[in-house]
């Protein structure tokens, strides 16, 4: 495998962005959301939203081929309109462990600094047993600020808390 860049996504990213999420929701713990319901308008939604103040990123490998993709929302309601929620962090199996979370995370941190109005924090979720994942985060500056109890329940009837997560910028 080659080197990635990241970059904004764009209309044309969306087929890709669909066959990444559709990949790594078929991965046991890879998305919050099964393969079925990773559909075209679930992509386009989100690239929507992600449009509408806040960021939508891709890491794409020296083919085009996307590698991993992030989104993020911008919070609509005047007292919370500095914060970036409801992110979305997909990166293809076989990249996971090259840096592309890491890039794709610092790309967003870097880009939330220059935006207008400014972004004063950054949140997500991600299940209790995701310690890699919450790891990651830590790393680029996340902090634990609480638990959601009983939040996911998966197929088998299991049910998993979700960590909250937030980074301040201010």
């Amino acid at each position: 495998m080659s080197a990635f860049t990241v970059r904004p996504a764009v209309s044309e990213d969306a087929a890709g962005i669909l066959a990444l999420h559709r990949k790594v929701a078929a991965k046991p713990g890879g998305l919050a959301r099964r393969p079925d319901e990773v559909t075209a308008d679930y992509v386009a939604h989100a690239m929507a939203v992600a449009g509408d103040g806040g960021v939508n990123l891709v890491a794409v490998d020296a083919d085009g081929t996307v590698c991993g993709e992030l989104h993020v929302e911008r919070m609509k309601v005047a007292i919370f309109a500095h914060v970036l929620t409801d992110l979305t962090v997909a990166v293809d199996p076989d990249w996971q462990g090259r840096g592309v979370g890491s890039a794709l995370f610092r790309a967003l941190i870097d880009i939330a600094g220059t935006m207008t109005p400014p972004v004063g924090r950054i949140e997500l979720w991600t299940g209790a047993a995701n310690l890699g994942a919450q790891r990651l985060y830590q790393r680029l500056g996340f902090k634990i600020e609480g638990r959601m109890t009983g939040r996911g329940r998966y197929p088998d009837g299991s049910v998993d808390d979700d960590i909250v997560m937030g980074l301040l910028l201010d």
